[in-house]
């Protein structure tokens, strides 16, 4: 079955979604240690077709475009890599498992802090307890910079995500998040090149990133980015 469900980066503006892609809102949810550990789902928004989600951050009809964009003369210039995010990833070598770690696309979910961090685990993923976290781990990053590689076959290890949108929300840390796009949407840039098809990939929407049209975390940074929203 083709896969109609796309993203365009428009120049200096929207995100321009089609093929009745669904959108909802997702919470990073923490324990009471606030740490990390699941994703729990809020409202979904009404069906629709094709729909325009806000880049620049100002809109007042956040997660959507008001045009607002247009007034502030936003600058959406990309510049992120059309690389793999194993082409830009450093890996970590493990008895069982591989950590491939893309830093430049970290969004800041924080689903690596729990159980003494990903990185520390890697080399202990012979332990079936610490290798289900591991596994775990990797595949709550919403942005996929972190990718669990099986070495028996070499395959990397990811979790069966629909093909959404999902309107992040950061309630313990005090601000909102990215656009998660789930279940490998295809996004081509506002030059027409087609970006490396993912599972999971996060979309800058404060317009802060340096790293655009992916996150790159700064909607944590102060002035926190909330969009009134969650």
């Amino acid at each position: 079955m083709p896969n109609d469900k796309k993203i365009t980066v428009s120049k200096n503006g929207p995100y321009l979604v089609s093929g009745s892609v669904p959108l909802a809102i997702q919470d990073i949810g923490v324990d009471d240690k606030g740490l990390s550990i699941q994703w729990v789902k809020g409202k979904d928004f009404p069906a629709s077709e094709s729909f325009a989600l806000c880049r620049c951050g100002h809109s007042k009809n956040k997660p959507f475009c008001d045009g607002t964009h247009k007034r502030i003369g936003f600058d959406g210039t990309e510049t992120a890599s059309h690389e793999t995010v194993l082409q830009q990833a450093e890996v970590m070598d493990g008895p069982t498992m591989q950590l491939a770690d893309a830093e430049v696309l970290c969004a800041y979910a924080r689903f690596c802090d729990p159980n003494g961090r990903i990185w520390n685990q890697v080399g202990h993923t012979d332990n079936p307890r610490v290798r289900g976290h591991f596994i775990k781990q990797a595949g709550d990053c919403p942005s996929g910079r972190l990718l669990a590689i099986d070495k028996a076959d070499g395959k990397v290890v990811e979790p069966e995500l629909p093909q959404s949108i999902s309107v992040v929300e950061d309630p313990a840390n005090g601000c909102s998040g990215s656009l998660w796009a789930r279940g490998g949407i295809e996004m081509t840039g506002a030059d027409g090149k087609v970006y490396e098809v993912r599972n999971r990939m996060t979309l800058c929407r404060c317009g802060r990133s340096e790293n655009k049209p992916f996150c790159n975390g700064a909607h944590a940074a102060d002035p926190k980015f909330r969009d009134g929203i969650g």
